[in-house]
């Protein structure tokens, strides 16, 4: 597989920390600790998050990896802290869960200590991921590519298909302000009410919700990835990473399950004569979410993940106690009535892991400079793809 990044996260929900080890990012990175705390935050918040978000108050530590407030070349360590650091004094759980790893985990290992498994697979571990995600799209900035991601659905409620459109800088940073202004982290407020009203009667139900988040990436360079192997296709690793994300079932690139319903004229995107200045050729639509043939294309990235109702339920579901054998209640740990929004701050951070890893593999470069400088390189041949003729000309110079 091509690929620059290693990362890797460690930790379990009650333990002392969770950790991401990131490795491969050039030398001479400034890291903005302020804004991978912000992610951090967004990770906690959203309606419907349960009790163990009023105890942590995520903020990221550099342990390794950093000098003088910029990368060194060297593999990076990021540390977030638990407060609710109780993993030794939990009770050992008999009853598993329907939905979680408890029962499968048994299998895996041939025992009965649900614990164990339970903690580490805990969702408490993407605030790791979130770390590595905010370094990650920092990178991305140099290459010019911001990574924005949403709420499309809660429940029965979602956002008008229509939103948000055609993306720019300026409507992004008035949609990014909506976003965090909202209650799940939607386009609009109408819609944010409805998903509240979703959340509201799941929780009045002692019951749980699930959704659909939506990530951008843009402007994108064109001719990430690769179509040589199954594990260099570019869209084959972003679905992977978001299938990564617990409770996530089912993931979208593009008009996505909605091409199957549709004639090929009505999905593929026009290729259009050049503008003057623009890297890549554009298109007339966007239906492939950026991606053909497992390489970007120059349009913007567009991801959907599917995520389903929490397992664990204030009315739990039959289960088997395992130290007896005999029918049980499920057990219960606490947890969120929803943690959509939170999955919307996931995904964005996993596809700028992504994304990023493939700007380093195709552009390369030990250092930021020289990674600038191939950059740059990189563009101003993309941009002789495809010529002059037709280009739209701008305005004469005076």
């Amino acid at each position: 597989m091509l690929s620059r990044l290693r990362w890797s996260t460690a930790g379990e929900s009650h333990g002392p920390a969770v950790a991401a080890l990131v490795e491969g990012l050039p030398r001479g990175l400034a890291l903005d600790l302020a804004a991978i705390d912000l992610e951090l935050r967004r990770r906690q918040g959203g309606a419907g998050r349960g009790g163990r978000q009023r105890i942590e108050h995520d903020q990221v530590e550099v342990l390794s990896g950093v000098r003088q407030g910029r990368t060194t070349g060297a593999p990076l360590l990021l540390l977030v802290r638990n407060r609710d650091h109780t993993i030794d004094k939990l009770p050992e759980p008999t009853r598993p869960r329907p939905g979680h790893a408890d029962l499968a985990g048994c299998y895996h290992w041939l025992d009965g200590d649900i614990r164990s498994t339970l903690e580490r697979a805990s969702a408490r571990e993407t605030c790791a991921r979130v770390a590595a995600g905010a370094v990650c799209a920092q990178l991305l900035l140099h290459a010019g590519t911001v990574v924005f991601g949403f709420v499309r659905s809660v429940g029965s409620a979602r956002l008008s298909a229509d939103r948000p459109g055609l993306l720019d800088g300026e409507l992004l940073a008035a949609l990014r302000l909506q976003r965090d202004q909202s209650r799940l982290y939607t386009l609009d407020a109408a819609a944010d009410a409805a998903m509240l009203e979703q959340v509201q009667l799941a929780a009045e139900q002692q019951d749980t919700v699930g959704g659909e988040v939506e990530v951008h990436a843009l402007p994108m360079l064109p001719g990430l990835g690769s179509c040589l192997q199954w594990d260099e296709r570019l869209d084959a690793r972003l679905a992977a990473a978001l299938m990564s994300i617990p409770a996530v079932k089912g993931v979208e690139i593009g008009a996505g399950f909605a091409a199957a319903a549709a004639f090929g004229s009505a999905v593929h995107d026009p290729i259009l004569p050049k503008i003057d200045g623009a890297v890549a050729l554009p298109r007339g639509s966007n239906r492939a979410g950026g991606l053909e043939g497992g390489m970007t294309n120059g349009q913007p990235v567009v991801v959907r993940a599917a995520m389903k109702p929490i397992s664990t339920l204030r009315q739990p579901l039959p289960s088997v106690d395992l130290a007896t054998g005999a029918p049980a209640a499920a057990g219960y740990e606490r947890s969120d009535v929803c943690a959509v929004a939170a999955a919307s701050v996931v995904a964005e951070a996993m596809v700028a892991i992504v994304l990023a890893d493939a700007v380093l593999a195709r552009i390369g470069g030990e250092t930021l400079a020289e990674f600038l400088a191939r950059l740059g390189q990189f563009r101003a041949a993309a941009a002789r793809i495809g010529g002059d003729a037709g280009a739209k000309k701008g305005p004469p110079s005076p």
